[in-house]
């Protein structure tokens, strides 16, 4: 078939095409307004953004670097003072000296937190006022109660009623004055965080009714947009759709802002040159079609010709070696014996010639065949060459039929090619395995041999016309670089597939793929052997 000619003509028709829009006024008079009123919406809304952020740092800063920093530090204060109580009692109950050192390191430290919330309370005097009670209560207890049993005696004959009920009571003083800077502080953070809250709440919401007036904006300029430039653009793509179809007397209008009338006319010119492309493609397809005809008529008629002398020559040559047998010099002989060698490969050159001829420009006419027949018949074919090389052929078709669309005569032909094929490449005394299965809907038939096989390097150049294999030609097996392409074209014809795996030295396997005609059940393998005929 003739190859398809793509347009390589511009779009451009002489003397037609519409100029450039040269500014873009017209589309720019719709956008230029929109895109202002967003620019200043998106403006407002950053510049309400960081101003909320501003005002909110401040607050977020006291909150998180001052007021839960001090809050947090006047319960390690209780913390302390409550470890310090226990190191007393495990002092006075225990006698143990490290009871009495962990106190000292927490009398120790115990300031440093004190200090940190006095430093917040300055400022605030109902803040202050709770901090000094709760300084003095602690203050007490340690000088009063704390102190003076650490210092004293312990052990199990050391306690004093007395001095217990004082520390108690100190202690419950200090208790009570924690609890009450302890939910002033409370009182604080919640304030803190509640106008951090009002803030940002604030920020989002100005935020959002900003976006609200931008989205009311951008849709009333898509209303104007849709009516003015939706509408042209629309019918341009209805055009399109229609060219796409190949309808090729459809043309755009040209109406709307001035770059779509600009688009619309660029259509049409490329309308236009589409129609006279096409022109030239159909002509150039009819030129090709009948350059193919005439070199398959060509190729068909000096096959026909070469054939006649071909066959006179034969028929001389027979007649020569009847008439002087037995008397020719053995120089004869040879000479006499090349040349019916010679002739016996034009003939079968001329053979495949006008089969891929035929295969590549015949209407086949298809019909229902069982291929298990079609390969069996093939098999017949080239049974007594593999013989008399003693090739045994090892064949497995299926019991029940595998019924394909195909030219009966040149899927023989096609089974034969890749039959010969294996037989003449295989060893003296080696084994073909063919394999007819069924997979899924295709049939497959699988050739095996075990010959010279092809080099890995020439693989892809199977198929061309005339390839030979190097180690073909190097062992002297004849051919015509013809079968393969024979096949794959017989086989394309069918809609199947032929796939081709060799090694060198090792072998090659070829399958063809063919589509089954109606859903059989499974088959059951029958296999044959054709043992070598001595």
């Amino acid at each position: 078939m003739a190859p398809s000619v793509q347009s390589g003509i511009s779009p451009r028709a002489p003397g037609k095409a519409a100029p450039l829009p040269r500014s873009g006024r017209p589309v720019a008079r719709l956008v230029a307004p929109v895109v202002l009123r967003l620019g200043i919406l998106v403006a407002l809304m950053a510049f309400i953004g960081i101003l909320g952020v501003v005002l909110s740092t401040p607050a977020v800063d006291r909150l998180t670097n001052d007021l839960q920093p001090a809050a947090a530090a006047n319960q390690d204060a209780l913390l302390m003072l409550t470890s310090m109580d226990a190191a007393v009692s495990a002092w006075a109950s225990s006698n143990d000296p490290s009871t009495q050192a962990a106190y000292g390191q927490l009398r120790q430290a115990l300031p440093v937190d004190q200090q940190r919330v006095r430093e917040f309370a300055d400022g605030d005097a109902q803040l202050d006022i709770l901090v000094t009670r709760q300084e003095d209560a602690a203050q007490a207890w340690i000088t009063q109660y704390a102190d003076p049993r650490i210092a004293a005696p312990g052990g199990p004959g050391s306690f004093d009623q007395q001095r217990f009920d004082l520390g108690r009571a100190t202690f419950a003083t200090v208790l009570d004055a924690h609890a009450a800077t302890s939910e002033a502080f409370d009182q604080r953070v919640r304030q803190a965080r509640d106008e951090v809250q009002w803030r940002f709440r604030g920020t989002i919401l100005a935020i959002v009714l900003l976006a609200g007036i931008a989205w009311l904006g951008v849709s009333r300029a898509r209303t104007r947009l849709l009516r003015e430039l939706s509408a042209p653009l629309v019918e341009l793509e209805n055009v399109v759709q229609k060219m796409a179809r190949h309808e090729p007397d459809v043309r755009a209008r040209q109406q709307g802002p001035k770059e779509v009338r600009a688009i619309a006319a660029r259509l049409n010119d490329f309308a236009e040159a589409q129609a006279r492309a096409r022109s030239v493609e159909h002509r150039i397809q009819h030129e090709l079609r009948a350059l193919d005809i005439a070199k398959d008529d060509f190729v068909s008629n000096i096959s026909h010709e070469l054939r006649t002398p071909l066959t006179t020559i034969s028929g001389y040559l027979e007649l020569v070696a009847e008439e002087f047998e037995d008397t020719m010099a053995p120089q004869h002989e040879r000479m006499l014996e090349a040349t019916r060698r010679n002739v016996s490969r034009l003939r079968l050159l001329i053979d495949d010639l006008l089969t891929l001829s035929k295969a590549e420009n015949r209407a086949t006419d298809l019909e229902t065949v069982d291929l298990g027949p079609v390969l069996r018949d093939a098999v017949t074919d080239v049974r007594i060459t593999a013989a008399g090389r003693g090739i045994k052929l090892v064949v497995s078709t299926p019991e029940v039929a595998m019924p394909v669309l195909a030219d009966r005569v040149m899927l023989n032909r096609a089974f034969l090619n890749v039959l010969s094929n294996a037989v003449k490449f295989s060893h003296d005394g080696g084994q073909v395995e063919v394999a007819l299965t069924r997979e899924l809907k295709q049939a497959t038939l699988t050739v095996t041999d075990h010959g010279i096989g092809i080099p890995a390097a020439e693989i892809n150049r199977l198929g061309t016309r005339f390839f030979r294999a190097s180690n073909a030609v190097t062992n002297e097996i004849a051919g015509t670089g013809l079968g393969v392409r024979i096949v794959q074209t017989i086989i394309d014809k069918h809609a199947g597939e032929v796939r081709i795996e060799s090694t060198e030295r090792v072998g090659t396997t070829v399958e063809i793929r063919l589509p089954l005609q109606a859903e059989r059940s499974a088959p059951l393998a029958q296999v044959m052997e054709f043992p070598s005929i001595t």
